[in-house]
């Protein structure tokens, strides 16, 4: 697991560099060229951003893929990002600003290509868009609890990929304090 710094935050905190790693989260390794088509950026735009990805840490090259020519890029790990570490500084501030705007519409997008889609009953049945308002947490509970759900998430990463009829699931989950 790697903790996301002051620098990094700044590498990172560009609406194309999000995209491109959100492309390779959710659809695996890629090249630049894949990449460029599935943007609609050109190949040069993104193996400059790729190459910055990677000086940060948010990306690696996959030995096991491609050629000299043909470079494959991977998500070497996790990466946390806790917003309290940067309050105190305008610029990473500001860095941080872009990245959550960025990152919870492209939550809500999600959502919407979901609701969007015609699925099945079973699973329009299964899946949920839940909305829990009538909680009252400390910050040492909202965090106990935010650790179990990880833990549940944990525990299905990997279960049901080999399963027939298992399809790619996302979770999402968004909570924090509310002001009256």
């Amino acid at each position: 697991m790697r903790r996301i710094d002051a620098r990094s935050l700044r590498g990172l905190a560009h609406p194309l560099r999000m995209r491109i790693l959100e492309a390779i989260e959710l659809d695996g390794p890629a090249t630049s060229s894949t990449l460029a088509a599935r943007l609609g950026e050109n190949t040069g735009t993104i193996s400059w951003h790729l190459r910055l990805l990677a000086e940060h840490g948010y990306l690696e090259e996959d030995p096991g893929r491609g050629t000299k020519r043909e470079r494959w890029w991977r998500i070497p790990g996790r990466t946390v990002l806790d917003p309290s570490e940067f309050l105190d500084d305008p610029e990473t501030r500001r860095a941080l600003d872009v990245y959550l705007r960025d990152l919870v519409e492209r939550y809500y997008d999600r959502v919407r290509t979901y609701v969007d889609e015609d699925w099945p009953g079973e699973w329009q049945q299964a899946a949920a868009l839940s909305d829990w308002r009538d909680l009252r947490l400390t910050p040492a509970q909202l965090q106990a609890l935010n650790e179990e759900l990880a833990a549940v998430i944990d525990r299905y990463t990997d279960a049901g990929s080999a399963e027939e009829g298992a399809e790619r699931v996302i979770v999402q989950l968004q909570s924090f304090p509310r002001r009256s």
